[in-house]
């Protein structure tokens, strides 16, 4: 039907609600104009982590993505699907019984942001499912919320009418709307979906990806119609030219195309990496370029000391935001592309985000252009630097001598995915190093109000909060910590599994690397890097100096348990013995390892995340689909389709007092 005839409609339920307001319902489409503004959005953790997808640049890359895949699943040909890639917000959407429950983001993939009620206004998400929706007890779907074209030059007509800034690109734009505290301020917006992911199998068994796209557009779902079902890299590589050819007349903005293994069976087998699916790569398009020139070529020094020569541009306007430097990664990088200071470039965004320089238009160069040679010396301390053989980087080796390293150091450990220090930007580094308060992280918790006081720009306020900020991370889980530590190769994911399965600082210390790589996700080049930052005497005095301080070591719910070990890191902090923090972990630990659980249902006593947390202390691990390879089901009240699964393929199945049992110890 039109627009007009909707709304005709629409007014006629609000005013049959109005006098009947017991008959109106959750699922009712009034409800879509949003509810009363949220003061902030609610965690909503993941039980499926919403990781991010590889990407391949070209055909070679495909062909690479196609020889793994191959070699992996020991087949010599496979099955693929092509989706367009949707320049939009995640979103994960959960259903009980066929009604619309919970919306939440992606956030950091493992807990996101609770966003009900703004994606409640979004016309293409269903309220209510389908008849066979409706049987389902639980339902968890994934997909995008996007602006189409039309609808995204519109509201920048009509922000530029009110004066108002507008937006980048549709992108930011459905992200800035579904983040609006205000849903009403969501539902003025022309927002769409597509949907196409069912994390929990279980929930909905179906044998391929084909077969969850056609079942969600048959539970009332919206599903992007330019899907395919394609024999073999050949016929990937024609859907890839194709859209990339065509991709500018559709009514939306795509970035790329995903590719993913049709069979889900090879999903469960090939598993995925601490960032991303082994069964899926997003196939990237060449991005939009721009002519420029190279004003300067300057370099930075990083928190591990390696020296990055950046591009100093003439700003140029690049997929709608201005870009005025380019990163050039290392001196080959330059010599190979033969960039010169005063070069003509042609530029883009890589992946639609990072700036580099594409090559250099050498027929433009006048004769006074510059070669760039690497300095010899850091440009920050003076230390020599050195490019070790077989490594692309150049590094300053002035270490902890070095100013910049230490100070880019503390403010990647202050950063929000690391310790979370508000108020500690480069301005207050810059001036906590000049005044001689901090030397190095550790001494962050030394600092006091009286002596941050004294820093430029800084009132009393100011100086209380910068200290109260940084004494509330004292608190912090181990994760964060591992992450805030900087060790080369470990993000956040990686430091969260780090965490889980070791529970304390020391045991991760201790650690050797066939103990690091024994660790789920964890490889060898991780295990090395963690092993050798380990080793290093500076990181000995480093534990010793937060354990004084009073940092939490332990990760809640990690493989010694939060009580054992913050009384370990307590001990430690007294006497001095670090290495007795790890003596001092509980003797349950492990006593679960190798076990596979899954939890369904509400248990009496235990919310799912403390049954997890204790399941992943005594070395179990929590999944959250069942599989033939799972060794208990937990089932509580109203169990959804896992408890089904688990009978269907024999697994076993345990209630609360069975769980409570294997945690004492004392068999099912």
């Amino acid at each position: 039907i039109s627009d007009a005839e909707y709304d005709a409609m629409l007014r006629e339920l609000v005013e049959l609600e109005s006098l009947h307001p017991e008959l109106a319902t959750d699922d009712s489409p009034t409800r879509r104009v949003g509810g009363l503004p949220s003061a902030a959005f609610a965690p909503v953790r993941h039980e499926v982590p919403m990781l991010s997808l590889a990407n391949a640049f070209g055909a070679e890359e495909l062909l690479d993505f196609d020889r793994r895949v191959r070699s992996l699943a020991g087949l010599e040909r496979v099955t693929y699907t092509g989706e367009l890639k949707i320049d939009g917000l995640s979103i994960a959407l959960f259903y009980r019984y066929g009604r619309l429950e919970r919306a939440a983001t992606r956030g950091d993939g493992e807990t996101g942001e609770d966003v009900t009620a703004q994606i409640r206004t979004v016309r293409s998400v269903p309220l209510r499912l389908r008849a066979a929706g409706r049987a389902l007890a639980e339902l968890e779907v994934r997909g995008e919320v996007f602006f189409p074209i039309a609808d995204f030059e519109r509201l920048n007509r009509e922000r530029a009418g009110r004066g108002e800034t507008p937006f980048a690109n549709p992108r930011n734009a459905a992200a800035g709307t579904v983040r609006q505290l205000d849903p009403a301020v969501t539902a003025a917006r022309p927002l769409d979906s597509f949907l196409y992911a069912l994390p929990l199998r279980a929930q909905l068994p179906v044998p391929s990806q084909e077969q969850v796209l056609v079942t969600l557009r048959e539970l009332g779902f919206k599903v992007n119609p330019h899907f395919a079902v394609l024999e073999g890299i050949e016929a990937v590589q024609e859907y890839c030219r194709h859209w990339d050819a065509h991709r500018h007349e559709l009514p939306f903005e795509i970035d790329g195309v995903v590719i993913k293994i049709n069979d889900l069976d090879l999903h469960d087998r090939l598993g995925a990496t601490s960032k991303s699916p082994r069964w899926a790569v997003a196939y990237k398009f060449a991005a939009a370029e721009q002519e420029t020139q190279v004003l300067d070529i300057m370099v930075t020094v990083g928190r591990t000391g390696i020296l990055t020569p950046t591009a100093v541009l003439e700003p140029v306007e690049i997929s709608g935001s201005t870009v005025g430097r380019a990163v050039l990664h290392n001196e080959d990088v330059i010599r190979e592309k033969g960039v010169r200071i005063g070069d003509a470039v042609v530029v883009r965004k890589a992946g639609e985000v990072i700036p580099e320089v594409v090559r250099v238009l050498g027929e433009r160069r006048r004769g006074d252009e510059r070669e760039f040679a690497m300095p010899a010396r850091c440009p920050v301390c003076g230390a020599e630097v050195v490019r070790e053989e077989g490594e692309a980087a150049h590094r300053c080796t002035g270490g902890l001598t070095c100013p910049a390293q230490v100070a880019e150091g503390i403010l990647h450990f202050g950063s929000r995915g690391a310790m979370d220090i508000d108020g500690l930007g480069p301005s207050t580094v810059a001036a906590l190093l000049e005044a001689g308060l901090v030397r190095g992280v550790a001494d962050l918790y030394d600092l006091t109000v009286e002596a941050a006081e004294r820093l430029p720009r800084f009132a009393r306020k100011s100086a209380e909060n910068l200290v109260a900020a940084i004494e509330r991370t004292k608190e912090s889980p181990l994760r964060r910590l591992l992450f805030a530590l900087g060790i080369r190769h470990v993000g956040e994911r990686a430091a969260l599994l780090l965490a889980r399965h070791f529970g304390a600082l020391e045991r991760v210390a201790g650690a050797t690397e066939d103990e690091l790589t024994a660790v789920h996700e964890i490889g060898p080049k991780i295990a090395a890097s963690v092993a050798a930052w380990f080793a290093r005497p500076q990181a000995r005095e480093l534990l010793d100096k937060l354990g004084r301080a009073g940092v939490n070591l332990a990760e809640p719910g990690g493989a010694g348990g939060e009580v054992a070990l913050t009384a370990a890191a307590q001990a430690a902090a007294t006497s001095g013995d670090a290495a007795g923090a790890a003596d001092a972990v509980g003797a349950d630990a492990g006593r679960l390892s190798g076990m596979t659980f899954v939890l369904t249902g509400t248990l009496a006593s235990l919310t799912r995340e403390e049954a997890e947390e204790q399941i992943v202390e005594r070395g179990g691990r929590v999944s959250g689909s069942v599989s033939r390879k799972t060794n208990y089901v937990v089932a509580g009240e109203s169990p959804g389709s896992k408890l089904a699964r688990a009978r269907e393929l024999g697994v076993q199945v345990i209630d609360e007092d069975g769980l409570r049992r294997l945690l004492e110890g004392g068999g099912r």
